[in-house]
């Protein structure tokens, strides 16, 4: 698949906040994980999971996220979605530690492994990873409503 996979629609990375907040049920403004970043897990061949922080951004006009990274037809994650497309990617950010205060998204789907593609920002290499989600859970997202909320996408 030559050119550009994602078209001229928009995509925003992750840790922005969205326009609408029932996409992928409202990305807190600069998160990240303990590791500066999201995390896709994927399985490997033996079944065990595998989890790296990777940059993370939403096709708005989808709904599905795009991973990338700078070499990422060269990773182990990349060979396990070519392999098995079940992936998880959680979102975390520890907002404050007085008092202790965490939100965040775990988002559940299948996933292709693309390669030759066009990447969401320059830096990142032509192979990518698109996540359609089947299901997502929030927590700490909205302050006015504290607790943990899970939808089937």
């Amino acid at each position: 698949m030559g050119g550009d996979a994602l078209g001229s629609r928009a995509v925003r990375p992750l840790s922005a906040p969205p326009s609408d907040p029932d996409v992928i049920g409202a990305v807190p403004d600069g998160a990240g994980s303990a590791t500066g970043g999201p995390g896709a897990r994927t399985g490997g061949c033996a079944g065990a999971p595998q989890n790296n922080p990777v940059g993370a951004f939403l096709d708005e006009e989808t709904g599905d996220i795009i991973i990338g990274g700078h070499a990422m037809g060269a990773s182990r994650k990349f060979r396990n979605v070519q392999r098995n497309g079940h992936v998880a990617l959680v979102i975390d950010d520890l907002v404050s530690r007085d008092p202790w205060t965490v939100r965040g998204l775990e988002i559940r789907g299948t996933a292709v492994a693309l390669e030759d593609v066009d990447p969401p920002v320059p830096f990142m290499s032509r192979e990518v990873i698109r996540i359609t989600p089947t299901w997502v859970t929030s927590w700490g997202v909205d302050p006015g409503a504290p607790g943990r909320y899970s939808r089937r996408a």
